[in-house]
């Protein structure tokens, strides 16, 4: 029987909380496969996928790929844990003209044969049936597996696909993403994704000094998201007026300084409004002036119940641009249509600013009245998970 076999990986290491996060990547599991037939088995340590149509094998590996807690799967055939019946399966991988190299993992102990006999006797019958082929026990061309299970049954597969690994989605609770037009947001999004955690996000625009492509670009790398995250609630918010009150009333170099402890205030309300545990960032050190170890000290200082996460905080730029090409961002990121973080940019911004500094700007605008404002002119636009 032709079946798919999932591994997870730091699910091992989770004690009794254990049976909390595998009931989660089940859910998680069924979710992503919504619409395609399918029987899902647990034992003995791997998750089976079987009785589905072969022809939707691959777009269901494609699907299983992007399911966090998943560390590896493999497309395999099921047979009963018996020496002549695996090996009449084995000796149908082609092995012609390749090296290879036969494992062989005995969970079920019962099995008559050792691990390394048993691998050798399966070498042995390869080499009779194909021509040309050689042992390389460091380099093979071809891996040829056999799993001997408790259950009595022995998968035999020939390839290990990687998956994203992290955990379980919707297990470290959910936070809020603050999603730019950029390249790093995204990336951020899915790497606290990775670490469980379930996502809605937060864009600031500022029509008409930024356009409604601008707008469509960002929910454009939302939908991208959820082909990882599941579902998406995107908070929209109106920042055109507190931009043009700061650039009247405070001086230009702390621009970028206070439209950012504003930002940080207003996306610590909605956290408080919808019940919303953290504030995530794309932040990267000393990428740009608001990145700064002060600058993040100061526009950071502001948010007082909630933490906010910069899972790209020490990330060279390319490692992330790596990370936007993997996940399918980086071309929508780069489109020319500028955010709101551009709008009045200062020729030279303060890049160690200080707490004392931004109190003494900010009693030139009143931080209260914007920030409700803000909130009062919120969009939301509901993103469903692109299949």
């Amino acid at each position: 029987m032709n079946v798919i076999l999932l591994r997870f990986g730091e699910l091992y290491l989770k004690g009794h909380n254990r049976n909390y996060f595998e009931s989660t990547l089940i859910k998680n599991i069924k979710s992503m496969l919504e619409g395609e037939e399918f029987k899902l088995e647990m034992t003995f340590g791997r998750y089976v996928i079987s009785n589905y149509a072969q022809e939707r094998q691959g777009k269901i590996i494609e699907k299983l790929k992007k399911v966090f807690g998943l560390y590896s799967l493999s497309p395999a055939v099921e047979v009963d844990a018996e020496v002549e019946t695996i090996k009449s399966e084995v000796v149908k991988i082609d092995c012609k003209n390749k090296s290879f190299k036969v494992f062989v993992k005995r969970a079920d102990k019962s099995f008559p044969i050792s691990s390394m006999d048993f691998a050798k006797d399966l070498g042995e019958l390869i080499l009779d049936n194909n021509e040309n082929s050689s042992v390389d026990l460091y380099n093979p061309q071809c891996e040829i597996h056999v799993d001997i299970r408790m259950n009595h049954k022995a998968y035999i597969f020939d390839k290990i696909i990687k998956c994203q690994g992290g955990l379980p989605l919707g297990c470290s609770g959910k936070g809020l993403l603050l999603l730019s037009g950029g390249i790093d947001s995204p990336v951020a999004g899915y790497l606290m994704a990775k670490r469980g955690m379930e996502l809605e996000a937060l864009h600031f625009h500022s029509y008409p000094y930024t356009s409604e492509q601008a707008k469509d670009k960002v929910v454009k790398l939302a939908s991208l998201l959820t082909s990882y995250t599941g579902d998406i609630r995107l908070h929209v918010v109106s920042f055109t007026r507190v931009q043009e009150e700061i650039h009247k009333r405070c001086r230009t170099e702390f621009m970028i300084t206070i439209m950012r402890r504003i930002m940080m205030r207003v996306a610590e309300r909605i956290c408080e409004k919808y019940n919303l545990g953290a504030i995530v960032t794309g932040e990267s050190l000393g990428q740009v002036a608001s990145q700064t170890m002060q600058s993040m000290t100061v526009t950071g200082s502001v948010v007082k119940e909630k933490p906010i996460f910069r899972p790209c905080i020490a990330m060279d730029k390319e490692d992330i641009i790596e990370i936007s090409r993997d996940i399918n961002t980086y071309d929508t990121s780069i489109l020319p249509y500028e955010d709101c973080c551009t709008v009045f940019l200062p020729k030279n911004p303060v890049i160690k600013p200080t707490i004392k500094q931004a109190e003494n700007e900010e009693q030139y605008i009143d931080v209260k009245s914007l920030v409700d404002e803000c909130l009062e002119k919120e969009e939301l636009i509901q993103i469903k998970r692109e299949q």
